[in-house]
Protein backbone atom coordinates (compact mmCIF):
# COMPACT_ATOMS: atom_id res chain seq x y z
CA UNK A 1 0.00 0.00 0.00
CA UNK A 2 1.36 3.39 -0.94
CA UNK A 3 1.68 5.96 1.81
CA UNK A 4 1.73 9.66 1.02
CA UNK A 5 3.87 11.99 3.09
CA UNK A 6 3.28 15.72 3.34
CA UNK A 7 6.26 17.36 1.63
CA UNK A 8 5.75 20.42 3.83
CA UNK A 9 6.60 18.42 6.98
CA UNK A 10 10.31 19.16 6.81
CA UNK A 11 12.43 20.00 9.81
CA UNK A 12 15.83 21.60 10.18
CA UNK A 13 18.46 19.64 12.13
CA UNK A 14 17.92 22.05 15.03
CA UNK A 15 14.15 21.52 15.04
CA UNK A 16 14.60 17.75 14.98
CA UNK A 17 17.47 17.52 17.48
CA UNK A 18 17.11 15.40 20.62
CA UNK A 19 19.17 17.98 22.52
CA UNK A 20 20.04 21.50 21.45
CA UNK A 21 21.75 24.71 22.46
CA UNK A 22 20.60 28.22 21.65
CA UNK A 23 23.65 30.49 21.84
CA UNK A 24 23.00 34.22 21.86
CA UNK A 25 26.04 35.83 20.26
CA UNK A 26 24.69 39.35 20.75
CA UNK A 27 24.46 38.69 24.49
CA UNK A 28 28.01 37.34 24.36
CA UNK A 29 29.23 40.55 22.71
CA UNK A 30 27.22 42.72 25.10
CA UNK A 31 28.73 40.94 28.10
CA UNK A 32 32.23 41.59 26.76
CA UNK A 33 31.39 45.26 26.21
CA UNK A 34 30.08 45.48 29.79
CA UNK A 35 33.36 44.04 31.08
CA UNK A 36 35.34 46.40 28.86
CA UNK A 37 33.48 49.30 30.46
CA UNK A 38 34.09 47.90 33.95
CA UNK A 39 37.82 47.61 33.14
CA UNK A 40 38.25 51.38 33.03
CA UNK A 41 41.37 52.47 31.17
CA UNK A 42 42.72 48.93 30.73
CA UNK A 43 42.38 47.02 27.48
CA UNK A 44 40.02 44.07 27.74
CA UNK A 45 40.91 40.67 26.37
CA UNK A 46 38.98 37.40 26.50
CA UNK A 47 39.60 33.84 27.57
CA UNK A 48 38.38 31.66 24.70
CA UNK A 49 40.02 28.45 25.88
CA UNK A 50 38.06 25.23 26.29
CA UNK A 51 36.64 25.67 22.78
CA UNK A 52 35.21 29.04 23.74
CA UNK A 53 33.96 27.69 27.08
CA UNK A 54 32.16 24.92 25.22
CA UNK A 55 30.34 27.20 22.78
CA UNK A 56 32.67 26.81 19.80
CA UNK A 57 35.75 28.87 18.98
CA UNK A 58 34.43 29.24 15.42
CA UNK A 59 31.51 31.34 16.72
CA UNK A 60 32.94 32.91 19.87
CA UNK A 61 36.17 34.32 18.44
CA UNK A 62 34.70 36.21 15.46
CA UNK A 63 31.92 37.58 17.66
CA UNK A 64 34.40 38.97 20.18
CA UNK A 65 36.74 40.14 17.44
CA UNK A 66 33.92 42.09 15.79
CA UNK A 67 33.08 43.61 19.18
CA UNK A 68 36.64 44.95 19.38
CA UNK A 69 38.58 42.32 21.32
CA UNK A 70 42.21 42.05 20.20
CA UNK A 71 43.77 39.98 23.02
CA UNK A 72 42.63 36.37 23.30
CA UNK A 73 43.77 33.53 25.54
CA UNK A 74 43.67 29.84 24.62
CA UNK A 75 44.95 26.74 26.41
CA UNK A 76 46.82 24.92 23.63
CA UNK A 77 48.53 25.65 20.31
CA UNK A 78 45.76 23.76 18.48
CA UNK A 79 43.16 26.12 19.95
CA UNK A 80 45.38 29.04 18.99
CA UNK A 81 45.69 27.91 15.39
CA UNK A 82 41.91 27.60 15.14
CA UNK A 83 41.32 30.99 16.74
CA UNK A 84 43.79 32.62 14.35
CA UNK A 85 41.49 31.79 11.41
CA UNK A 86 38.85 34.14 12.83
CA UNK A 87 40.99 36.86 14.40
CA UNK A 88 43.60 37.83 11.79
CA UNK A 89 45.38 40.57 13.70
CA UNK A 90 44.54 39.71 17.32
CA UNK A 91 47.29 38.77 19.74
CA UNK A 92 46.61 35.17 20.70
CA UNK A 93 48.28 33.89 23.88
CA UNK A 94 48.76 30.17 24.56
CA UNK A 95 48.51 29.59 28.30
CA UNK A 96 50.27 26.21 28.34
CA UNK A 97 53.43 27.76 26.94
CA UNK A 98 55.84 26.12 24.53
CA UNK A 99 57.70 22.83 24.42
CA UNK A 100 60.39 21.51 22.05
CA UNK A 101 58.85 20.37 18.80
CA UNK A 102 55.89 22.76 18.69
CA UNK A 103 57.76 26.03 18.10
CA UNK A 104 56.84 25.94 14.42
CA UNK A 105 53.16 26.16 15.26
CA UNK A 106 53.79 29.39 17.15
CA UNK A 107 55.83 30.83 14.29
CA UNK A 108 53.50 29.89 11.43
CA UNK A 109 50.35 31.10 13.20
CA UNK A 110 51.80 34.08 15.05
CA UNK A 111 50.96 32.74 18.50
CA UNK A 112 52.37 34.12 21.74
CA UNK A 113 53.53 31.55 24.29
CA UNK A 114 52.88 32.27 27.95
CA UNK A 115 56.16 31.03 29.44
CA UNK A 116 55.64 29.36 32.79
CA UNK A 117 59.07 28.09 33.82
CA UNK A 118 62.79 28.61 33.34
CA UNK A 119 62.79 25.52 31.09
CA UNK A 120 60.21 27.09 28.80
CA UNK A 121 62.10 30.40 28.73
CA UNK A 122 65.22 28.52 27.64
CA UNK A 123 63.24 26.61 25.01
CA UNK A 124 61.77 29.80 23.56
CA UNK A 125 64.93 31.89 23.60
CA UNK A 126 66.81 29.10 21.84
CA UNK A 127 64.08 28.77 19.24
CA UNK A 128 64.08 32.48 18.38
CA UNK A 129 67.80 33.17 18.87
CA UNK A 130 68.61 33.36 15.17
CA UNK A 131 65.36 34.75 13.77
CA UNK A 132 63.26 37.85 14.04
CA UNK A 133 62.26 39.03 17.50
CA UNK A 134 59.08 37.24 18.52
CA UNK A 135 56.83 38.20 21.43
CA UNK A 136 56.20 36.08 24.48
CA UNK A 137 54.43 36.49 27.82
CA UNK A 138 55.61 35.52 31.29
CA UNK A 139 53.36 33.94 33.92
CA UNK A 140 54.28 34.47 37.58
CA UNK A 141 52.68 32.62 40.48
CA UNK A 142 51.84 35.16 43.18
CA UNK A 143 50.05 32.83 45.57
CA UNK A 144 47.97 30.22 43.76
CA UNK A 145 50.65 27.52 43.48
CA UNK A 146 49.63 26.75 39.94
CA UNK A 147 51.55 27.62 36.76
CA UNK A 148 54.29 30.22 36.63
CA UNK A 149 57.69 31.38 37.79
CA UNK A 150 58.04 32.15 41.46
CA UNK A 151 58.12 35.84 42.38
CA UNK A 152 61.83 35.55 43.20
CA UNK A 153 62.58 33.85 39.87
CA UNK A 154 60.70 36.54 37.97
CA UNK A 155 62.45 39.39 39.79
CA UNK A 156 65.85 37.79 39.18
CA UNK A 157 65.02 37.41 35.49
CA UNK A 158 64.04 41.07 35.23
CA UNK A 159 67.44 42.16 36.62
CA UNK A 160 69.55 39.56 34.82
CA UNK A 161 72.10 41.41 32.64
CA UNK A 162 72.81 38.20 30.71
CA UNK A 163 69.17 37.82 29.63
CA UNK A 164 69.28 37.12 25.89
CA UNK A 165 68.03 39.77 23.52
CA UNK A 166 65.72 37.19 21.94
CA UNK A 167 63.69 37.14 25.15
CA UNK A 168 61.11 39.83 24.37
CA UNK A 169 58.11 39.67 26.73
CA UNK A 170 55.13 41.82 25.79
CA UNK A 171 53.00 40.81 28.77
CA UNK A 172 53.58 39.98 32.42
CA UNK A 173 50.77 37.90 33.96
CA UNK A 174 49.57 36.40 37.19
CA UNK A 175 46.26 34.82 38.18
CA UNK A 176 44.04 35.62 41.15
CA UNK A 177 43.07 32.64 43.28
CA UNK A 178 40.21 34.10 45.34
CA UNK A 179 38.85 37.09 43.41
CA UNK A 180 35.29 35.72 43.51
CA UNK A 181 35.42 36.46 47.25
CA UNK A 182 36.16 40.20 47.42
CA UNK A 183 36.96 40.06 51.14
CA UNK A 184 39.59 37.34 50.91
CA UNK A 185 42.98 38.48 52.23
CA UNK A 186 44.88 36.71 49.45
CA UNK A 187 43.54 39.22 46.89
CA UNK A 188 45.47 42.10 48.44
CA UNK A 189 48.56 39.93 49.02
CA UNK A 190 48.64 38.90 45.35
CA UNK A 191 48.06 42.49 44.25
CA UNK A 192 51.00 43.77 46.25
CA UNK A 193 53.29 41.05 44.89
CA UNK A 194 52.19 41.80 41.35
CA UNK A 195 52.70 45.54 41.77
CA UNK A 196 56.33 44.83 42.68
CA UNK A 197 56.70 42.64 39.62
CA UNK A 198 55.10 45.18 37.28
CA UNK A 199 57.52 47.83 38.48
CA UNK A 200 60.46 45.49 37.81
CA UNK A 201 59.24 44.88 34.26
CA UNK A 202 58.88 48.54 33.34
CA UNK A 203 57.73 48.99 29.76
CA UNK A 204 56.06 45.55 29.63
CA UNK A 205 52.25 45.42 29.80
CA UNK A 206 50.85 43.65 32.85
CA UNK A 207 47.67 41.65 33.46
CA UNK A 208 46.19 40.31 36.71
CA UNK A 209 42.39 40.55 36.62
CA UNK A 210 40.14 37.72 35.49
CA UNK A 211 36.33 38.14 35.47
CA UNK A 212 35.91 38.63 39.24
CA UNK A 213 39.20 40.53 39.43
CA UNK A 214 37.72 43.26 37.23
CA UNK A 215 35.15 43.95 39.93
CA UNK A 216 37.80 44.27 42.65
CA UNK A 217 38.52 47.77 41.35
CA UNK A 218 40.96 49.70 39.21
CA UNK A 219 44.03 48.76 41.28
CA UNK A 220 43.66 45.26 39.84
CA UNK A 221 43.19 46.30 36.21
CA UNK A 222 46.77 47.19 35.19
CA UNK A 223 47.15 47.31 31.38
CA UNK A 224 44.98 44.37 30.32
CA UNK A 225 42.08 42.49 31.89
CA UNK A 226 41.26 39.02 30.69
CA UNK A 227 37.69 37.99 31.60
CA UNK A 228 36.35 34.52 31.00
CA UNK A 229 33.18 33.15 32.62
CA UNK A 230 31.38 36.51 32.80
CA UNK A 231 31.58 36.83 29.00
CA UNK A 232 29.59 33.62 28.73
CA UNK A 233 26.89 34.68 31.20
CA UNK A 234 28.23 33.05 34.36
CA UNK A 235 28.49 34.55 37.83
CA UNK A 236 31.85 36.12 38.65
CA UNK A 237 31.46 37.37 42.22
CA UNK A 238 30.03 35.23 45.02
CA UNK A 239 26.82 36.54 46.51
CA UNK A 240 26.53 39.51 44.14
CA UNK A 241 23.96 40.27 41.49
CA UNK A 242 25.17 38.96 38.15
CA UNK A 243 25.41 41.81 35.60
CA UNK A 244 25.98 39.44 32.67
CA UNK A 245 23.22 38.37 30.32
CA UNK A 246 22.52 34.64 29.86
CA UNK A 247 24.19 33.43 26.69
CA UNK A 248 23.35 29.72 26.49
CA UNK A 249 20.03 27.90 26.68
CA UNK A 250 20.24 24.11 26.80
CA UNK A 251 17.08 22.21 25.84
CA UNK A 252 16.25 18.53 25.61
CA UNK A 253 13.38 16.72 23.92
CA UNK A 254 10.74 14.76 25.82
CA UNK A 255 10.88 11.23 24.41
CA UNK A 256 8.00 9.79 26.38
CA UNK A 257 5.45 10.76 29.02
CA UNK A 258 4.83 7.96 31.53
CA UNK A 259 1.88 7.63 33.88
CA UNK A 260 3.15 6.23 37.20
CA UNK A 261 1.43 5.32 40.43
CA UNK A 262 2.14 6.39 43.99
CA UNK A 263 4.54 3.93 45.61
CA UNK A 264 6.35 3.07 42.37
CA UNK A 265 10.14 3.58 42.10
CA UNK A 266 11.92 5.73 39.52
CA UNK A 267 15.24 5.07 37.73
CA UNK A 268 18.34 3.08 38.75
CA UNK A 269 18.57 1.91 42.33
CA UNK A 270 14.89 2.71 43.01
CA UNK A 271 16.18 5.62 45.11
CA UNK A 272 13.06 7.72 44.46
CA UNK A 273 9.63 6.38 45.32
CA UNK A 274 6.63 8.37 44.13
CA UNK A 275 4.37 9.81 46.81
CA UNK A 276 1.53 10.57 44.39
CA UNK A 277 0.26 9.45 41.02
CA UNK A 278 2.57 11.22 38.61
CA UNK A 279 3.35 12.10 35.03
CA UNK A 280 7.02 11.60 34.24
CA UNK A 281 8.82 13.10 31.23
CA UNK A 282 11.77 11.05 30.03
CA UNK A 283 14.12 13.33 28.10
CA UNK A 284 17.01 12.79 25.73
CA UNK A 285 19.93 14.09 27.83
CA UNK A 286 22.09 12.54 30.49
CA UNK A 287 25.58 12.70 31.86
CA UNK A 288 27.06 11.84 28.44
CA UNK A 289 25.67 15.22 27.38
CA UNK A 290 27.21 17.05 30.32
CA UNK A 291 24.02 17.04 32.38
CA UNK A 292 25.85 15.74 35.41
CA UNK A 293 24.73 12.72 37.38
CA UNK A 294 25.13 14.81 40.53
CA UNK A 295 22.01 16.75 39.44
CA UNK A 296 19.97 13.62 40.19
CA UNK A 297 16.99 14.10 42.46
CA UNK A 298 18.09 11.19 44.66
CA UNK A 299 20.58 8.36 44.93
CA UNK A 300 23.80 10.38 44.70
CA UNK A 301 26.06 11.46 47.61
CA UNK A 302 25.53 15.18 46.95
CA UNK A 303 21.87 14.94 47.96
CA UNK A 304 23.04 14.33 51.54
CA UNK A 305 24.52 17.85 51.56
CA UNK A 306 22.28 19.70 49.09
CA UNK A 307 18.73 18.39 49.43
CA UNK A 308 17.35 19.71 46.15
CA UNK A 309 18.50 18.29 42.82
CA UNK A 310 18.21 19.80 39.37
CA UNK A 311 15.20 21.50 37.80
CA UNK A 312 14.04 21.94 34.25
CA UNK A 313 11.57 24.47 32.86
CA UNK A 314 8.63 24.02 30.54
CA UNK A 315 5.47 26.03 29.84
CA UNK A 316 6.00 28.40 32.75
CA UNK A 317 6.69 25.63 35.26
CA UNK A 318 9.85 24.51 37.04
CA UNK A 319 9.92 20.71 37.02
CA UNK A 320 12.24 18.64 39.26
CA UNK A 321 14.58 15.86 38.25
CA UNK A 322 13.41 12.64 39.89
CA UNK A 323 15.61 9.63 40.50
CA UNK A 324 19.08 9.16 39.11
CA UNK A 325 20.24 10.76 35.87
CA UNK A 326 21.58 8.12 33.47
CA UNK A 327 23.98 8.25 30.56
CA UNK A 328 21.49 9.34 27.90
CA UNK A 329 18.26 10.00 29.80
CA UNK A 330 16.87 12.15 32.61
CA UNK A 331 13.42 11.97 34.21
CA UNK A 332 11.43 15.07 35.17
CA UNK A 333 8.21 15.18 37.17
CA UNK A 334 5.73 17.14 35.02
CA UNK A 335 2.63 16.26 37.04
CA UNK A 336 1.88 19.93 37.71
CA UNK A 337 2.17 20.97 34.06
CA UNK A 338 -1.06 20.85 32.02
CA UNK A 339 -1.02 17.75 29.83
CA UNK A 340 -1.40 19.76 26.64
CA UNK A 341 1.75 21.76 27.49
CA UNK A 342 4.15 18.88 28.17
CA UNK A 343 3.93 16.21 25.51
CA UNK A 344 6.32 13.85 23.80
CA UNK A 345 8.33 15.90 21.31
CA UNK A 346 8.27 19.10 23.38
CA UNK A 347 11.46 20.53 24.86
CA UNK A 348 12.44 21.11 28.49
CA UNK A 349 15.00 23.79 29.32
CA UNK A 350 17.94 22.40 31.31
CA UNK A 351 19.43 25.83 31.93
CA UNK A 352 19.14 29.22 30.28
CA UNK A 353 16.95 32.22 31.04
CA UNK A 354 14.58 30.39 33.38
CA UNK A 355 16.98 28.03 35.15
CA UNK A 356 20.17 30.08 35.36
CA UNK A 357 23.48 28.44 34.53
CA UNK A 358 24.92 28.90 38.02
CA UNK A 359 21.70 27.78 39.69
CA UNK A 360 21.94 24.50 37.79
CA UNK A 361 25.64 24.28 38.61
CA UNK A 362 25.04 24.71 42.35
CA UNK A 363 22.45 21.93 42.29
CA UNK A 364 25.16 19.75 40.72
CA UNK A 365 27.70 20.75 43.35
CA UNK A 366 29.89 22.45 40.77
CA UNK A 367 30.35 25.76 38.94
CA UNK A 368 29.08 27.23 35.69
CA UNK A 369 32.49 26.78 34.06
CA UNK A 370 32.21 23.01 34.35
CA UNK A 371 28.65 22.81 33.04
CA UNK A 372 29.53 24.88 29.97
CA UNK A 373 32.75 23.08 29.13
CA UNK A 374 31.11 19.66 29.67
CA UNK A 375 28.51 20.14 26.96
CA UNK A 376 28.72 17.13 24.68
CA UNK A 377 28.84 17.05 20.91
CA UNK A 378 25.33 15.63 20.70
CA UNK A 379 23.77 19.06 21.13
CA UNK A 380 22.65 20.70 17.91
CA UNK A 381 23.70 24.33 18.11
CA UNK A 382 21.77 27.35 16.90
CA UNK A 383 23.62 30.65 16.99
CA UNK A 384 21.41 33.71 17.13
CA UNK A 385 22.26 37.41 17.03
CA UNK A 386 25.72 38.69 16.25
Amino acid sequence: MDTEFDDDLTFTPFEAAPSRLIIDLEALADNWRMLRSASGKARTGAAVKGDGYGLGIEAVVPTLYDAGCRDMFVATPDEGMLARQFAPDARIYVLSGVWPGVEGQFFSHDLVPVLISEEQIACWTNAVAFGDERPCAVMVDTGMNRLGLSVDEALALADDPTRPASFAPVLLMSHLACASDPQHALNRKQLESFQTLAAAYEGVDSSLANSPGIFLGRDYHFDLTRPGIAIYGGEAVDGASNPAQPVVTAETRILQIRQAKAGEPVSYGATHVLTRDSRLAIVSSGYADGYHRSLSGSGVPLRQAVQQGGFGFIAGHRVPVVGRITMDLTIFDVTDVPEAEARAGDYIELFGRNVLLDEAARAAGTIGYELLTSLGNRYQRDYIGG
